[in-house]
């Protein structure tokens, strides 16, 4: 070994050494946070010993080869399900696995993949995630979008498996944290092999914060090829129960954060004036808000039914269906005659306006997406979404109602948003052929 090799070596030693000191102490510091969240949320404390090391029973004892994705959350479960199907398809030999961070996304994972095949992500300590290798002995690690956890790259990398990061996206908020700490991000992203980014810009941004040139390559948005048509079963039900109580038109306001709710409720009592038929399909993002939002329904003029309590009966107007379940949503934007995706009305950066898109709906959101800046100018290009501040809500939910050309003609802003959602597909296939050649690559 040359004594640069050597020099080279222990620095990199050091700087994970300090990472994991640096980690360790953050975690001790919100040790007493962690601990009265668990003793208020069950999601807090779900998986705990996965996440320290503990392997389930499950995975011990693996005979199969085996690919490891990791998607953080329910986004990103959603974003790689026909990846995760094409890949068991395509090596029916080797066993895909998936682990999450959250445990929303967790428990969508287990729904569509099977529970044996999810788990939770180790903590990014090396004695939590050595564990994991040595049970999994993974030929391939596929980590989407940005999880550049430090030690879980060096240590697969170290442990044989080849890792690549799919649908990668650097964005606008993270873009110069990361490129200020360049010499570090060059380091832990020398393990990866292959990145698949999602747009040029993300692309040249990940080279720009230290990935190879010569491994990066855009392979699109695997969200715009979500499929959201798996529960036909909730939407016929749904539908019924509408159409049962005589409630029409129907506004879905998917993926609401906090603070947004009382605004929706106000725009949509100022639709009501103009429908008074109208009902709600009324989505949290997050379950542990399902009670507190109850509560802002039950305290307002509408009818508050929630899901979880739905015994399949009509439900009149002026009904807010409080959509309190994980998985539902995006079949049941079918239904809408307009939507709005939340994250939007105030500063949470947005979400994922794809899975109205693919059903054709029209498309409101508020002036806060820099989380989806890509997806939303392809949009805006296409004239395929509006974009309102809180006040001018719900006029334009009246606006869109009124206009029948717009709300549901051929070319009206929903068959836009649909149509920029079949010009963008391919991002999949892209993926699982990069993905191949890669693992024949290690072969």
């Amino acid at each position: 070994m040359t004594l640069r090799r050597w020099v080279s070596d222990k620095y990199n030693d050091s700087v994970y050494f300090v990472y994991s000191v640096l980690l360790g102490l953050l975690m001790l510091l919100a040790t007493p946070w962690w601990l009265l969240q668990m003793a208020r949320h069950a999601k807090y404390r779900a998986g705990l010993g996965q996440r320290f090391g503990a392997v389930p029973e499950r995975l011990e004892n693996i005979h199969q080869r085996v690919i490891w994705v990791h998607a953080v959350s329910v986004g990103e479960v959603l974003a790689v399900s026909t990846l995760v199907r094409q890949l068991r398809d395509q090596y029916p030999n080797h066993r895909v696995l998936i682990s999450t961070t959250t445990a929303t996304g967790n428990q969508l994972a287990r729904d569509r993949f099977g529970f044996d095949n999810v788990f939770y992500f180790p903590l990014d300590f090396g004695f939590a995630i050595r564990p994991y290798l040595r049970a999994l002995r993974p030929e391939l690690l596929v980590v989407a979008e940005t999880e550049f956890w430090p030690n879980l790259l060096r240590l697969a990398g170290n442990a044989g498996a080849k890792i690549a990061v799919v649908n990668a996206r650097i964005s606008d908020r993270s873009f110069p944290r990361y490129r200020r700490w360049r010499s570090i991000f060059e380091r832990v992203l020398r393990p990866v092999e292959l990145f698949l980014a999602q747009s040029e810009e993300d692309a040249r941004r990940l080279v720009e914060i230290g990935a190879a040139k010569n491994r990066v390559t855009v392979g699109g948005n695997l969200k715009f090829e979500v499929n959201a048509t798996a529960n036909a079963e909730i939407v016929h039900r749904v539908r019924e129960g509408f159409a049962d109580g005589g409630s029409q038109p129907l506004i879905i306001a998917g993926s609401t954060v906090e603070g947004e709710e009382p605004m929706l409720l106000a725009a949509f009592a100022e639709v009501m004036k103009a429908y008074p038929r109208m009902a709600v399909i009324l989505a949290p993002r997050h379950r542990e808000r399902f009670p507190a939002v109850a509560k802002l329904v039950a305290d307002s003029p509408f009818e508050l039914v929630r899901r979880s309590d739905w015994a399949n009966e009509g439900l009149p107007p002026g009904t807010v269906f409080l959509l309190d379940s994980i998985g539902e949503l995006a079949s049941l934007y079918a239904l809408a005659d307009v939507a709005f995706v939340g994250g939007s009305l105030v500063r949470k950066g947005g979400h994922n306006i794809l899975e109205p898109a693919q059903h054709g709906v029209p498309i409101v959101i508020g002036p806060y997406y820099e989380n989806f800046r890509d997806i939303i100018a392809i949009f805006q290009r296409a004239d395929a979404v509006r974009i309102v501040e809180a006040q001018q809500l719900g006029a334009e939910f009246i606006r869109l109602l009124k206009d029948h050309a717009e709300r549901s003609g051929p070319s009206s802003l929903g068959q836009r948003a649909a149509q920029v959602m079949r010009a963008q597909s391919g991002a999949t296939e892209r993926t699982l052929r990069a993905l191949e050649m890669f693992l024949e690559g290690a072969r």
